[in-house]
């Protein structure tokens, strides 16, 4: 039975997300006219060496909103993670899978520092089964993720980009308990 209800979950969350990202996908371009869908991977580690692993996508929003010390930007992230942790026993790992959406707010200087950016963002994600580590017990499927990060982009038509993102995952409350899980992620973007 958790088998069928997981998986019917994670088919849930995967058909409202395709029928959410179909018109991003169909905007090939945003306000600059550069390439709006970008790939990434990042790779991360939790307090208790929990491990992560993701790879996705991200669509640029086609809004722009200019302020005297920045701009700010957005773009629509759809990742596929995997942990991995020490089980229970402390024999062995035990793997989980991390499917999430999420809306991701960015500002940019105007000035020499144009390169660089902050971002911040917050959305839904299914971690299953339910992550245990040695330390952590998980008592939902369902959990936000949100994450603070800093990075620049870089090469000629800056169409790379390198980040350092802190990212919390936890249901916020909606089931006991809820101790959470926090990541020290690097991550790697690229226009293809």
């Amino acid at each position: 039975m958790y088998r069928s209800t997981g998986l019917r979950s994670l088919a849930i969350l995967l058909a409202a997300l395709l029928a959410w990202a179909a018109p991003c996908v169909a905007q090939e371009r945003d306000v600059n006219g550069t390439k709006s869908v970008l790939m990434f991977f990042q790779s991360g580690v939790a307090q208790d060496d929990t491990r992560s692993y993701t790879v996705g996508a991200t669509w640029k929003w086609n809004w722009r909103k200019q302020y005297s010390f920045a701009t700010a930007t957005g773009y629509t992230e759809f990742s596929l993670g995997r942990w991995v942790t020490s089980n229970d026993t402390g024999e062995g790992s035990d793997w989980v899978t991390q499917v999430g959406i999420t809306p991701v707010l960015r500002l940019q200087p105007r000035s020499q520092l144009a390169d660089w950016f902050l971002e911040v963002g917050v959305g839904a994600n299914m971690v299953m089964p339910m992550y245990r580590s040695a330390d952590r017990r998980f008592s939902t499927e369902f959990n936000f993720g949100d994450h603070l990060g800093i990075g620049r982009e870089f090469g000629m038509y800056n169409q790379h980009e390198i980040a350092l993102r802190l990212q919390h995952f936890s249901n916020g409350g909606l089931k006991e308990p809820n101790p959470g899980e926090n990541f020290l992620q690097v991550r790697y973007v690229s226009r293809f």
